[in-house]
């Protein structure tokens, strides 16, 4: 976990993927995400976290359902979407972010 926020602090942009094993919602959503922000791969870091390996995780992100996205600017939390995330529309998002960020 320790490496995971020395990566949030230090990247400029850094998405979260929260999930369980358990999660039937989890299985279906990751895919989808992995593939419609693998467009960002040079621009954003990518982390995965398994809260039933890490469960110390859920407490310190306030992590209360899964799955979770979260993606950071700049070490703070920019945008959060939970459990039935609409793929589009956050890929939409994060590209405004990341137009943003490379225009800026």
């Amino acid at each position: 976990m320790n490496t995971l926020k020395e990566n949030i602090a230090s990247d400029e942009l850094v998405f979260v993927y929260f999930g369980h094993p358990e999660c039937s919602v989890c299985h279906g959503l990751k895919p989808q995400i992995k593939n419609k922000l693998a467009v960002f791969s040079e621009d954003i870091s990518f982390y995965e976290v398994n809260t039933f390996e890490i469960p110390e995780v859920a407490g310190e992100f306030s992590v209360m359902t899964v799955p979770v996205v979260i993606l950071f600017v700049n070490g703070k939390e920019y945008l959060r979407q939970a459990r039935f995330v609409p793929v589009q529309t956050l890929f939409e998002q994060v590209e405004k972010i990341v137009d943003g960020i490379k225009n800026s």
